[in-house]
């Protein structure tokens, strides 16, 4: 694992920065809060608790998630009208100040590619920046489940994805910030690791992460230092 001041001064100089989204750039869990749109709250979240901890596979937690939600693709684009994604304060400010650096920013969820675009958006990160599970819908919009072949449809699919865009862009340095253990095991192939907690503070993350900031004030103090 690296030192702290070897984390601090991979991400000066990262040349990608990739952020998970739901607990991190977003304030909620994305899926969670369908789950709750769509009258089967309590079920899901004590699923996606587990997912996080670790103690069940990502897919099958994602599989089992979405099988008692069961969405369409209505009940979807209405949550996104009705209750758009909450930015974590700070990440607009952050996310402007790596890109005038020219640093490349991607978004790396295991949630919904629909919902991540909509927050990508309102970042201005590109759509081809994006990684995400893709729902599927029947004809008539009815939930026909979700896009297995995606990396991040997977336990380890975060770091297939920066492995992919290392080699892709040819990136020797790149950062994973996230708050839970998926984005944890994303280092390596991330450079570096650095935990976020401003949201929902996850220890078994702090614990094993050099660097745990729970603001994204933080991260655009130590950008100030170059």
């Amino acid at each position: 694992m690296t030192t702290l001041s070897q984390t601090k001064e991979f991400f000066r100089r990262a040349e990608a920065v990739c952020f998970d989204v739901d607990s991190t750039v977003i304030k909620e869990e994305g899926i969670d809060e369908l789950a709750k749109f769509c009258g089967v709250g309590d079920a899901v979240t004590e699923m996606t608790r587990k997912a996080m901890g670790g103690s069940v596979t990502f897919k099958t937690a994602l599989t089992e998630r979405l099988s008692i939600i069961r969405c369409s693709r209505e009940q979807v684009n209405k949550l996104i009208t009705d209750h758009p994604p909450q930015l974590t304060p700070g990440i607009r400010e952050l996310v402007d100040r790596l890109h005038q650096r020219n640093i490349k920013v991607f978004l790396i969820s295991g949630g919904f590619r629909c919902i991540v675009e909509h927050v990508a958006t309102q970042l201005n990160i590109p759509l081809h920046h994006v990684y995400a599970n893709r729902l599927k819908f029947y004809f008539n919009g009815e939930y026909a489940g979700f896009d297995e072949s995606q990396p991040t449809a997977e336990s380890g699919g975060k770091g297939k994805v920066i492995s992919m865009l290392k080699e892709q862009y040819g990136l020797k340095t790149v950062v994973m910030i996230g708050d839970g253990a998926t984005d944890l095991e994303a280092c390596p192939p991330a450079n570096a690791f650095i935990g976020f907690g401003g949201n929902v503070i996850r220890p078994q993350v702090k614990e094993r992460c050099s660097w745990y900031v729970t603001s994204f004030g933080e991260l655009v103090k130590e950008l100030e230092k170059i």
